[in-house]
């Protein structure tokens, strides 16, 4: 069995809040408890909200809350480099051999254009249910300038066990569509960076939120495509708050610097986990 490695892969869009402070906790113990490798990755993508304070806040405030790392950005390590914005010749070369296989294709439709197309509009987490409007366009065209989306099987059952909440199945064409895989500004989607990066850095197991269980079926197609090993997944209930809506990083109030600002410890932050 290949040795544990964990990763902590924050984004620096905002103030880190104390839904990230326990699943990043949680990922920390299960790395130590296996005697493993625990990396932290800067997924630093989102060009239009990623910005450089954000991301030394990022440091500061998880070595506040007690979180260590042995491989990252600021130590460096194998499979680097940590931040995602520099490793866009990786997700390129993926991007074409998913193309090459036939598994993807360009979309020219705008969310707009999905929402029109639909009768009853399922919504996830990201985009609409898409009705695969531009399916059988061909991919002999520039990769910038288009979205790409990926070509799922309808119908099939996918599957997996998590370690958190057990058998999660969804089905693809009915829980979710034809994802985007790239960008018309030349980026990768989140679904694809995170699976590529998740791969070559060997990871062996993905500690995240309860809220990207459907990322997750999305992405195993993804490694499947790509024919690369799945790590496996352990997905954490999540922090809300007294609304009981799950937190985000508009969420000032319970973000770890102003939690800090007020006096709170880690200590006491954890105390009811």
């Amino acid at each position: 069995m290949p040795k544990y490695r964990g990763r902590l892969a924050p984004s620096p869009t905002g103030h880190l809040h104390l839904g990230h402070a326990r699943t990043f906790w949680i990922a920390q113990q299960r790395a130590e408890a296996a005697s493993g490798t625990l990396i932290l990755r800067n997924d630093d993508l989102d060009t239009a909200r990623c910005r450089a304070e954000f991301v030394a806040a990022m440091f500061e405030d998880l070595r506040w809350f007690g979180l260590r790392w042995n491989v990252g950005p600021d130590i460096g390590g194998p499979y680097g480099p940590y931040n995602q914005s520099e490793r866009h010749a990786l997700y390129a070369a993926s991007f074409e051999r998913l193309r090459t296989a036939g598994f993807i294709f360009p979309c020219t439709c705008s969310r707009q254009d999905v929402l029109r197309a639909l009768t009853a509009p399922h919504q996830g987490e990201e985009e609409p249910l898409y009705p695969g409007t531009c399916r059988s366009a061909s991919p002999d065209r520039p990769r910038a300038g288009v979205n790409w989306r990926f070509r799922v099987p309808e119908g099939e059952t996918i599957a997996f066990t998590d370690g958190a909440i057990g058998s999660h199945v969804e089905i693809a064409g009915q829980d979710f569509g034809h994802f985007l895989v790239w960008r018309k500004d030349d980026l990768p989607s989140y679904q694809l960076a995170c699976t590529v990066d998740d791969a070559a850095m060997h990871i062996t197991e993905v500690v995240r939120g309860a809220d990207l269980l459907t990322s997750t079926c999305r992405q195993l197609l993804l490694y499947r495509a790509l024919q690369e090993a799945i790590p496996a997944f352990y997905h954490c209930p999540l922090v809300t708050d007294a609304h009981g809506q799950r937190l985000a990083k508009r969420h000032d109030a319970l973000s770890l610097r102003t939690l800090r600002a007020r006096g709170a410890t880690p200590e006491e932050l954890r105390a009811d986990w």
